[in-house]
Order: structure tokens, then C-alpha cells, then sequence
């Protein structure tokens, strides 16, 4: 039994979350996607009773600025997790597998943003743009997807829902943020040192990050060549488009840019399809901004990407090597931080609140 379908059982014994007036916590909440998650609920005006701040003993004690408060930062145990509606996670898979579970058989909703429910089967995995309707089979947690998957497919899914997508092949261009605080400061410091000449020896990410790229620092599987990030985009996104068999290949890279994913991909529909089409469908889609002007050789970049809600897109262009014109490349750049993980997160619990005020009024 999953931890998931185990929480949600002994779940029918507990008090109902309050979610017209929530109380909401993070865990994890000093990491690079707890700080965002903190911004994107006070920028968003989430309808909280109150906001608790968990993390490691060693940040216990510290304060966070949250709309106009002071609030101090408790340390993460069992015994203080109590009296939570919801609960958003950003503090890595063995964290949200030793507490989510048991806070959500307490009636706690939790919105993991780490890997460690994403593809199990009765855990909806969730992006607001695409499904949505997902959340109201959840049992107690709801998973946040992959930052590089997210970043992929809400610019595609409008096209996929007016031409299918039957192929997708991308490469991703992945910023220090995608590793959390550590990995962020230690391309500072190794870009520091490489500018003085000095010897850095990296201690976070396996390889020299200034001025280098390297495949993504995760696991490679011998039996397929793929890494496990490329493995992750690929599963994911053929779960949330509820398409088991569309057919993805990722190369996920890690560059020395401080914020900020890119993702190159060339998609190929199941009948012709013009650029001009698609930016007809992009620009009419929900949290995408076209950034596509050829004349001036100005497209998707990070530094503009930064801290924008919006994922940007261009480069939109035919490819050439199909000669059926079904196929399409582009260009991608989205904030990890935020669309692809922290805002994300906080788009799901909107949508948690919601479907419960919508319940209540049809019941009333």
C-alpha cells in the first residue's frame, strides 16, 4: 500500500482541513523554494489564518518577513506538526516521506514538491495550466512536478490539446537554482575564484561550475543511458498529460546561470502545423508570454526570465528535417524557483481552496 493510500485511510478519523481560512505551513521553509513559496503567497494574497515556518534545528529561531509579520522559524518535528490545513514541502524526498505521510493521516493536505510521490498512482501530480480537475482525487497529498518538467509542457499542452503531440525531444539548460541555496552560492564562490585565478574545489555539484556544463548531477540508469532527471521529465509528463505512451527523450545539462531553466524541444504533431499556428495558441494561453522577435535576434533568455511568473517562449520555428511540417522547435525559459516549483506548489493550493468553496456552496 502506498504511503499516500495508507494516509488517506486512516484519514476518515480525523478532523476535516480547514480550508476556508487555513492554517498553511512550509517545511523547509529557509531553502531557496521555501523562501519563494514564502513571496508567492504573501504576493498572491493567499486566504491563510495563519502561516508557520518549519526547518532544521539549526535555522530554528530565525525570522522570516511574511505581510508585515515577524515569524519565527520552528525546528522540524513530529510533535509540533499539529493543528495544519496545509502543508507545502520543499525540503527534499526523505523529509516529505518521514513527515507527509503522517500529516496527512492527521487531515493535513500536503503539496510535495519533492519526487517522493510523483509517480505513484493515486497521487496526482499537478499542473494548474494542464490538469487541474486532477486534484479532486487526491488523498491527502497532492505532488508537485519536477521543475523541468513543468517548464516543458505548460507551454505545450495548449498546442497538444489542438494538434496532439506524438513526439518530443528537448534538452534542457539547468541554473544552480534547480540544486537549491547551496548549489546557487557555490557558483558565486567558483565564479569568484576562476576570475582570481584561485583553485575552487567544488563541494556541492560533482564537477567545476564556473564557466563548465555538465550532464545534471543525478544518477545514470546503465540499462538506458538516461539520467534520472531526464527519466523524471519523461515519466511525468506522460502522466500529466494522461498519455502513457507519447514518446519523449530528455538531455538535461547543468549551466552556470544562477536562476533560471531553459529547454530547447522540437515536438512533432499529429498533422502539419505552422509557427504561426503556434503562436496564435501560445499567445492565448494561460502563464506563457511570447518573446519571439527575429529581427532583432531577441528570444527566451534567463535574465529575463528571473523572477517572472510567466514562462517565456520563442524561437518558433519550423523543423526542417520533417518534411510532413508536423514538426515544430522552440525555446523555452522559466523561473525554477517559481513556475517550476514554489509558485507551482502555490497554484495547487488555490486550487485546493476553491474546489472546497465551490463543494460547500453546491452543497449549500
Amino acid at each position: 500500500m502506498s504511503a499516500a493510500s495508507a494516509s488517506s485511510k486512516s484519514a476518515q478519523a480525523v478532523r476535516q482541513p480547514n480550508l476556508q481560512s487555513p492554517v498553511v505551513a512550509i517545511i523547509g521553509a529557509t531553502g531557496a523554494v521555501g523562501a519563494e513559496m514564502v513571496r508567492c503567497l504573501e504576493k498572491r494574497r493567499f486566504p491563510l489564518s495563519s502561516l508557520r515556518l518549519f526547518a532544521s534545528a539549526r535555522s530554528a529561531g530565525q525570522r522570516v518577513d511574511y505581510a508585515g509579520q515577524s515569524l519565527v522559524i520552528e525546528e522540524l518535528r513530529e510533535e509540533a506538526l499539529t493543528g495544519i490545513d496545509i502543508a507545502l514541502f520543499a525540503a527534499g524526498g526523505a523529509i516529505s516521506r518521514r513527515f507527509a505521510p503522517a500529516l496527512a493521516a492527521a487531515g493535513t493536505i500536503v503539496i510535495d514538491n519533492s519526487s517522493a510521490f510523483r509517480m505513484q498512482p493515486d497521487v496526482p501530480l499537478v499542473v494548474p495550466e494542464i490538469n487541474a480537475h486532477a486534484i479532486d482525487g487526491h488523498r491527502g497529498i497532492i505532488a508537485n512536478p519536477n521543475c523541468a518538467t513543468v517548464l516543458t509542457i505548460t507551454p505545450l499542452w495548449p498546442i497538444h490539446r489542438v494538434n496532439p503531440l506524438q513526439r518530443l525531444i528537448i534538452s534542457t539548460y539547468q541554473a544552480a537554482s534547480g540544486a537549491g541555496a547551496a548549489a546557487m552560492e557555490e557558483l558565486r564562490e567558483s565564479t569568484r575564484a576562476y576570475l582570481a585565478g584561485e583553485k575552487y574545489e567544488p563541494k556541492v555539484l560533482p564537477h567545476p561550475y564556473a564557466f563548465n556544463v555538465f550532464s545534471h548531477n543525478t544518477r545514470i540508469d546503465p540499462a538506458t543511458g538516461y539520467n534520472e532527471e531526464e527519466t523524471k521529465v519523461m515519466q511525468e509528463a506522460r502522466k500529466i498529460f494522461a498519455e502513457p505512451s507519447l514518446r519523449i527523450s530528455a538531455t538535461c545539462i547543468r549551466v552556470p546561470v544562477l536562476r533560471a531553466h531553459c529547454i530547447s524541444a522540437t515536438f512533432e504533431c499529429a498533422r502539419p502545423i505552422t509557427p504561426a499556428e503556434v503562436r496564435e495558441i501560445i499567445a492565448g494561453a494561460p502563464g506563457v508570454k511570447i518573446v519571439d522577435d527575429i529581427e532583432n535576434n531577441y528570444f527566451p533568455m534567463p535574465k529575463d526570465a528571473s523572477g517572472q511568473d510567466e514562462l517565456l517562449v520563442g524561437r518558433i520555428r519550423q523543423d526542417l528535417s520533417d518534411p510532413e511540417g508536423r514538426s515544430i522547435s522552440l525555446f523555452i525559459a522559466g523561473d525554477q524557483l517559481l513556475k517550476g516549483a514554489a509558485l507551482n506548489a502555490v497554484q495547487i493550493a488555490e486550487l485546493v481552496v476553491a474546489s472546497a468553496a465551490k463543494a460547500k456552496g453546491q452543497a449549500a
